[in-house]
């Protein structure tokens, strides 16, 4: 017994529902070729290339890819908080005042000057000089904290103070 013997359809004889059949054949193979191309196409591109054998071999690559990534993502870490630690000790601002230490007389001109250096903390130093027509000082003072433990000067504590504003936090 036959295929064209069990399926009767009006209009059609045997040889035209044979040719049907092996045409439908046909046409599934070909949609059928055409997603295992497909399938083929996307495990090569998966696979990255014909360079790589099996999917086992490929997620061992990768497996290791993603420890070399790891490795670097630790050692970029720890290098970030120790670049952190050492900016934080670097001077983060740097505030100048010129003056006249001899208001009236005019000798010396604006040429003295009080300079704060500090880092994101308050810690530094302010640096003056004392700038007169037959001599130069210049004194440092040590800050902590945004404080000296020495008497600052209207100029030095304005530098201070503006520095204060300007450092990045």
């Amino acid at each position: 017994m036959n295929l064209a013997s069990v399926v009767q359809i009006p209009g059609l004889g045997q040889t035209s529902l044979e040719l049907l059949i092996i045409i439908l054949l046909v046409l599934i193979c070909l949609i059928l070729f055409g997603l295992v191309i497909q399938a083929h196409r996307r495990i090569t591109k998966m696979l990255r290339g014909n360079n790589t054998m099996t999917i086992e071999e490929s997620i061992i690559e990768l497996a290791k890819e993603l420890d070399t990534l790891t490795d670097f993502k630790e050692k970029a870490e720890v290098y970030h908080k120790l670049v952190e630690q050492r900016l934080r000790k670097s001077v983060q601002s740097i505030e100048t005042k010129r003056f006249n230490p001899f208001k009236g007389s005019g000798a010396g001109g604006n040429q003295s000057f009080a300079s704060a250096f500090i880092n994101e903390n308050g810690d530094g130093l302010i640096l003056s000089s004392l700038y007169s027509s037959d001599r130069m000082s210049v004194f440092a003072k040590p800050v902590q904290g945004f404080a000296s433990s020495f008497e600052l000067t209207e100029e030095e504590a304005s530098a201070l103070e503006d520095a204060q504003k300007r450092v990045i936090l």
